[in-house]
């Protein structure tokens, strides 16, 4: 173990990774390639990046969600985990909401597409 800037570190061949980074890497969950075809499929805009649509923001959240489930079915005694899930899903509620709303089609549609249950 290596102290690089207060935090702690390992070696692992040419590469030096600080500890704080892999657990980082390891709990995200989703990754850029991830998201970014969740965009293009689920995006009102051809754009790879149309992350601020509603239907790109519920997708994100029911990827996250799912990530998070399957999570905590390991680690059942992770509380800010389960927090942070509880969050989730009414943040991804609203915007289900927000989406019923505008457009009842729309908001149909990506319940059939993510498979919620609503």
């Amino acid at each position: 173990m290596a102290v690089v800037r207060g935090a702690l570190a390992f070696y692992n061949g040419p590469k030096l990774y600080s500890f704080f980074n892999v657990i980082f890497k390891f709990c995200m969950g989703l990754t850029g390639q991830q998201v970014s075809d969740i965009c293009s499929k689920y995006g009102r805009k051809p754009s790879v990046r149309d992350t601020g649509s509603p239907e790109v923001q519920v997708a994100l959240f029911t990827a996250r969600i799912n990530y998070l489930t399957e999570y905590l079915k390991a680690n059942r005694k992770d509380h800010a985990t389960k927090r942070s899930l509880v969050k989730m899903v009414g943040k991804r509620k609203s915007q289900l909401d927000y989406v019923k709303s505008r457009d009842v089609q729309r908001y149909r549609d990506i319940i059939k597409d993510l498979g919620l249950r609503r």
